[in-house]
């Protein structure tokens, strides 16, 4: 389970986030690429934009359930 006390510093505000035990799997970035993005260096995700609508609250569910490292979080 994702660590809310380790969120990358690169998440923006809001519910889901990516903590640091996070490995550029790309995983998450195929199930949710209109709201993930990689750090400079390709060295791990976060969110750069956070759901808005149904369907990307869907993909931001199916990225943590894929994330093997459970780096994905939702505070909510």
């Amino acid at each position: 389970m994702a660590d809310p006390t380790i969120k990358q510093p690169e998440n923006v505000a809001g519910k889901w986030y990516v903590d640091q035990t996070c490995v550029p799997c790309h995983l998450c970035m195929d199930e949710a690429p209109e709201l993930m993005s990689y750090a400079d260096g390709e060295t791990h995700t976060f969110f750069s934009k956070q759901p808005s609508t149904a369907e990307e609250e869907n993909h931001a569910m199916e990225a943590m359930e894929a994330c093997p490292t459970e780096a994905i979080g939702n505070d909510g």
